[in-house]
């Protein structure tokens, strides 16, 4: 009070100065609070976006995840797809994490704020475009899933006209099958038919020597009708009897329609005992020379070498398993059978 007195007395009036100075300070501070609320409420609105932008990367991954299992053949791209946005994922969230650390330390001044919330703006425009290219790997996968469904659809398309061609052609094979057995059925009858007429005319014909015999559905001459022991060579004797045979056939090929495929197979056959010839190594070739030498002598007198079968069998189909005389010359024996192609 005295000091003011004495300032009044001597004419200086200090007081309002001093209430600007103070008016000034206090203006100053209640401009940088609004700043510093100004700074909190663009981060706070920040920060939420980040995390609805979270958020929607978190449900697009979900999606793309779920797509990734039904697109097989996308697989490895879209798991590098996956991975880069969890990785983008874990960097944003590390961060939001830092951003909020340094919100919750705000106060260094507005321009420090000011570049906080460009950098976070950036980030976030960066998340957006890591979000774009996301929906646009989901749109290709969505597109070759289409696809894929398409190329399916066709495939069971064709699986099913095959079966159903397959089904059409089983039908008609076992139809065809049917009506061949029952064409081989009146072939079978037919030939047995000729083979009893030809058995029967044979059997006037050659008379009833002891030699000659029929057994089931072959007739059967022993060998000693036609060839002397060891030996290939038809006798004077045979060669009578073969063209009797030769004549026989001559007439039931006449008969016999063309369109039934018949020939007359003439086994050879020896007994169990190993030849001692030189001419022929075994039984096997003694056997088979003899059946070939009775389709020769039968060509030469006329028969078509298409009705005519040689075999030699050896002594590899015995009709008598005894060890006497008398089993080996049953074995020892030309055999003739009627029978189809």
């Amino acid at each position: 009070m005295a000091l003011a007195r004495r300032s009044r007395e001597r004419g200086i009036d200090y007081w309002p100065g001093f209430v600007d100075a103070l008016s000034t300070l206090i203006l100053a501070i209640i401009f940088l609070l609004s700043v510093f609320a100004v700074v909190q409420f663009f981060l706070s609105q920040e920060v939420t976006g980040k995390d609805t932008a979270l958020a929607r990367l978190n449900t697009q991954i979900a999606q793309l995840t779920e797509l990734l299992s039904m697109e097989k053949t996308s697989k490895a791209t879209v798991e590098d797809t996956l991975a880069s946005l969890r990785a983008n994922l874990a960097a944003a969230e590390s961060e939001r994490d830092r951003y909020q650390g340094l919100y919750e330390n705000l106060g260094s001044g507005a321009s420090s704020a000011q570049g906080q919330v460009s950098a976070l703006s950036g980030q976030i425009e960066a998340e957006k475009r890591v979000s774009a290219r996301a929906l646009a790997q989901v749109e290709l996968l969505n597109q070759q899933i289409a696809a894929l469904r398409r190329q399916l659809a066709a495939v069971e398309g064709a699986l099913q006209a095959s079966e159903a061609k397959d089904r059409e052609s089983q039908g008609r094979i076992a139809d065809l099958g049917q009506r061949l057995n029952v064409a081989l059925a009146q072939r079978v009858q037919e030939l047995s038919h000729y083979r009893s007429d030809f058995f029967g005319r044979l059997r006037t014909i050659l008379g009833t020597r002891p030699d000659i015999r029929v057994v089931g559905d072959r007739f059967v001459f022993q060998s000693e009708v036609f060839f002397d022991s060891g030996s290939a060579a038809i006798r004077p004797e045979g060669r009578a009897e073969l063209d009797k045979l030769a004549g026989a056939l001559l007439d039931l090929d006449k008969q016999i329609p063309s369109e039934i495929a018949w020939v007359l197979r003439i086994d050879g056959h020896t007994d169990v005992r190993p030849i001692s010839s030189g001419l022929y190594p075994s039984n096997w070739e003694l056997s088979a020379a003899r059946a070939i030498a009775v389709v020769q002598y039968l060509m030469s007198k006329g028969v078509s070498p298409q009705r005519l079968v040689a075999a030699g069998f050896g002594e590899f189909q015995p009709l008598d398993n005894d060890k006497t005389e008398d089993a080996f010359r049953r074995n020892r024996r030309i055999e003739l059978k009627l029978t189809e192609r």
